[in-house]
């Protein structure tokens, strides 16, 4: 990790810095490793807080259109801890209200979330390149970081699961 992947020290950098409606977003992303497109069509209604679990079960496109998930296994149930739960709530009561019932409502393109609010908060915490810019590019590293954590040795600060756990758990039909 650290070169296509954040370690997890840049992780905890990252979350740490950021603020705002950018925090929410962050340790999502970070903790589930949903899709940027996923993300942006995740309803309120698909949020478990109670039994931990976001139901992926819609997308926006990066026009906003809500649509299914890129494929078939893309509907899935995502397993999220604590972190996530207790940071998901806090946003529930500051999230603007609307009509889709988005957790996270965007009249921003895609590209305009990275270069809005995710480059800026890379900076913040440090975690830059030789230029002093976002060291990583755009939100796949985070997923790649979330897909790492999750098998990862627990004395590397992963979760040591099994890969054939990771496929059930993060990958179940909705």
């Amino acid at each position: 990790m650290g070169v296509d992947i954040p370690t997890p020290d840049e992780i905890k950098r990252i979350v740490h810095a950021a603020t705002g409606r950018v925090r929410p977003f962050l340790v999502t992303v970070i903790f589930t490793g949903l899709r940027s497109s996923e993300l942006c069509g995740l309803r309120w209604s698909d949020v478990d807080l109670k039994n931990g679990e976001l139901h992926v079960r819609q997308r926006a496109d990066r026009y906003n259109e809500i649509g299914k998930p890129k494929s078939e296994s893309g509907e899935r149930v995502i397993p999220v801890g604590p972190l996530v739960v207790n940071t998901l709530k806090e946003w529930r009561l500051a999230c603007p209200k609307g009509e889709l019932g988005l957790v996270f409502p965007n009249t921003l393109g895609h590209a305009d979330i990275v270069s809005r609010y995710v480059w800026p908060t890379m900076v913040a915490a440090g975690v830059v390149d030789d230029k002093g810019e976002a060291k990583y590019t755009g939100l796949h590293a985070l997923r790649h970081f979330y897909a790492s954590w999750l098998i990862n040795r627990k004395a590397d600060g992963g979760l040591e699961l099994p890969l054939k756990r990771i496929g059930s758990d993060t990958h179940r039909s909705s």
